[in-house]
């Protein structure tokens, strides 16, 4: 539990900060869908590269859905944040549809379960569509969980954000 209240002060940390620079940096905040079902969050740094957060419930098991003695089943709080690099120039088209890549870490923390990190890999297409303040994306998030047992896992999850 104790992972969560780190994990909800660092994302009450970063959020002022982002919507103070949202003019500068384009933050958005929105919902994902999926595994986890939550909050969505990016603060883009340059024209390519961005930081992804995520703060939700996650039903599923770490080990593509094994029971391992580590998780009994129920709902536990998930948290995630990436660093992602964007190719604009992937797919052609009238819109605008990067294909992005990055890295970052999981968290995830609940009753009946041993609270876990897990480094996770991150692929994804967005659709940004011209003049609207908001992204559309869909993702796959590749897991190597390193504690409380180790693992592999897929996070994968569907979602919008509007932009500050």
């Amino acid at each position: 539990m104790k992972h969560f209240y780190f994990a909800y002060i660092a994302l009450s940390l970063l959020l002022p900060a982002g919507i103070i620079t949202a003019q500068d940096h384009k933050f958005g905040l929105g919902v994902i869908v999926g595994e986890p079902t939550g909050i969505s969050a990016k603060l883009w740094t340059s024209s390519r590269n961005a930081f992804d957060f995520g703060l939700g419930w996650s039903n599923g098991g770490d080990r593509l859905g094994k029971y391992d003695g580590y998780y009994d089943g129920g709902s536990r709080v998930h948290f995630h944040m990436d660093y992602l690099w964007h190719s604009f120039d992937a797919i052609r088209s009238t819109e605008r549809f990067p294909l992005y890549y990055g890295i970052g870490g999981r968290i995830n923390s609940g009753a009946g379960y041993h609270d876990s990190f897990a480094v996770r890999g991150v692929f994804g297409i967005a659709w940004l569509p011209r003049n609207t303040p908001i992204d559309v994306f869909l993702e796959l998030a590749p897991s190597l969980q390193l504690t409380s047992s180790t693992g592999f896992g897929i996070d994968a999850g569907f979602g919008a954000r509007f932009y500050f």
